[in-house]
């Protein structure tokens, strides 16, 4: 079973800093890529950043510039820094981790998410 837990989210005015951490734990042969993706009510969860294990780098267009997405496999962990906060930016973000079993089966786990609430 894999487990996601994510951290860091709160209340950041716009213009703000926050960085969201995620850790990933369980039993699993290999961690592949691994993303943040966030929610608004009544919207479809989207892509915000992602990077493969091999260090490559995805980034929603909304986001490019201002947000950067790093990993640390040795910690199976994941980060999201995020600069000059905007209020559309305001959302659940979930920590989405691509696993392979030691049979080679594949599974997509999401964390319950932390919200990000940009105020003034």
């Amino acid at each position: 079973q894999v487990k996601v837990v994510e951290s860091g989210g709160g209340l950041v005015q716009p213009g703000g800093s926050l960085t969201l951490s995620c850790v990933v734990s369980g039993s699993f042969a290999s961690l592949n890529a691994m993303g943040w993706y966030r929610q608004t009510p009544g919207k479809e969860r989207d892509l915000v950043a992602r990077v493969t294990s091999s260090g490559r780098e995805t980034y929603a267009d909304s986001v490019r510039g201002r947000f950067t997405i790093a990993r640390d496999n040795a910690e199976n962990a994941l980060y999201l820094q995020m600069n000059n906060l905007k209020l559309e930016d305001a959302a659940v973000y979930y920590c989405l981790a691509d696993t392979s079993s030691s049979d080679g089966v594949i599974f997509l786990t999401y964390g319950q998410g932390t919200q990000v609430t940009v105020s003034s």
